[in-house]
């Protein structure tokens, strides 16, 4: 068994998720990628606390996001939008410094598989993921296409892994 293996398997079954879509024109009710997040994230046998939607500015994702990792039981938070190269889109920026680690290889990983499915417009898309304290932080682009991708290739494959490496020290 490998390493990795031997990870997993030590790593927290049920993971407690929240979900936050940066943008201008969606709300909870039309929000199809959030959906997406969150439907996936329960059908892989995790919990989602919440699931909001807030605008493109820095200080309401900063807020939000806060606001989120209050909650104690919140393992995993996921952006979505907000990622591209308009002048609104500010997720990124927003979110990176406020990363105690960054995991450098999710952004690298989520470009090589895009670019399997949208060819070199993948280069426009500025994913991240890190941790902040004891909790995963994933930003993905808004796309539904996105974060399916994300979601089923790289986040509920890992996270978990991610989670139990980070708490090994507390």
């Amino acid at each position: 068994m490998s390493t990795a293996q031997k990870h997993r398997r030590s790593a927290p079954e049920v993971l407690h998720f929240s979900v936050l879509t940066v943008s201008d024109s969606r709300t909870v009710k039309n929000d199809v990628s959030g959906k997406r997040i969150r439907d996936l994230a329960i059908a892989a046998g995790h919990e989602v606390l919440e699931h909001e939607v807030v605008v493109d500015d820095r200080l309401e994702i900063r807020t939000r996001l806060h606001a989120m990792l209050v909650e104690e039981k919140v393992d995993v938070v996921v952006l979505n939008g907000g990622t591209g190269f308009s002048p609104r889109d500010v997720t990124t920026e927003v979110v990176e410094p406020l990363l105690d680690t960054i995991v450098d290889g999710f952004g690298e990983l989520f470009r090589m598989l895009s670019w399997q499915q949208v060819g070199a417009a993948a280069m426009l898309s500025r994913p991240i993921a890190g941790v902040i304290g004891s909790r995963a932080i994933f930003v993905l682009p808004g796309s539904p296409q996105a974060v399916e991708l994300a979601m089923q290739q790289l986040i509920l494959p890992e996270a978990a892994h991610l989670l139990s490496q980070v708490q090994k020290s507390k």
